[in-house]
């Protein structure tokens, strides 16, 4: 079984507030043997598999974790809602499928990111989360412009020879500092989120809160573990 198998079936249980003895008794194994499937400590046969998938109402694929969507959808650009001219009209132009599906994905998910920032009412968090993206994005923006050596170099002031590790450097520190004020630390003589500010957050609340962008967002965190997993 994979890795993602036991995640996903602790991660349902605790999504519909249900205790592991209640749930063993509904899949009809002890609550012993469910507690091994939940930590993988021990792998489960196809039939449970198909059986549980039942039971909380997902496809195998989902509890597997080879899909992002609970029905085991895959994702689709057309099926991404846009608000931007720009990635419509991209569609069309040669090889802009895939950078439309990303940006796609991106942008959705930030108005949910920047959302929750937002809810937990914190302006040192909301500076920390905005730094990490915004040193990621000159990254690769720099990259990419350094690939062609008729660009100008004059466009940037810190030098070539240590932009990449400090920008790298930069961004880990932002999201460990977020982290840290998340959790409701003070960083830097700023006082980090309060507890009552936390948002709760479970995949179904995302799909209820914010139906247009869940999808979005879901299915890039399911593509950065994939990336993750294969470094």
């Amino acid at each position: 079984m994979n890795a993602a198998f036991p995640r996903i079936m602790t991660l349902l249980r605790k999504e519909r507030g249900i205790s592991q003895k209640q749930a063993a008794a509904d899949l009809h194994i002890s609550q012993a043997l469910l507690s091994h499937y939940e930590k993988g400590i021990r792998e489960c046969g196809l039939d449970f598999v198909v059986h549980a998938a039942e039971y909380y109402g997902v496809s195998c694929d989902y509890l597997l974790g080879r899909a992002a969507d609970k029905t085991g959808a895959m994702i689709a650009v057309d099926e991404i809602p846009d608000h931007d001219a720009a990635i419509r009209d991209s569609r069309m132009q040669a090889g802009g499928v895939l950078p439309t599906l990303n940006k796609k994905l991106v942008v959705n998910s930030l108005h949910i990111l920047f959302d929750l920032l937002q809810k937990c009412g914190n302006k040192a968090l909301t500076v920390e989360a905005s730094n990490a993206l915004i040193q990621t994005t000159y990254l690769v923006f720099r990259q990419i412009y350094a690939a062609n050596s008729k660009n100008p170099t004059a466009m940037f002031s810190v030098e070539e020879y240590r932009y990449v590790t400090d920008a790298v450097a930069a961004t880990a520190c932002s999201v460990v500092k977020a982290g840290r004020l998340a959790c409701g630390h003070t960083v830097d003589g700023e006082e980090g989120v309060t507890a009552e500010n936390l948002p709760h957050i479970l995949p179904d609340d995302l799909t209820r809160q914010y139906p247009q962008f869940a999808n979005s967002l879901l299915n890039l965190l399911h593509t950065a573990e994939k990336n993750l997993q294969n470094t």
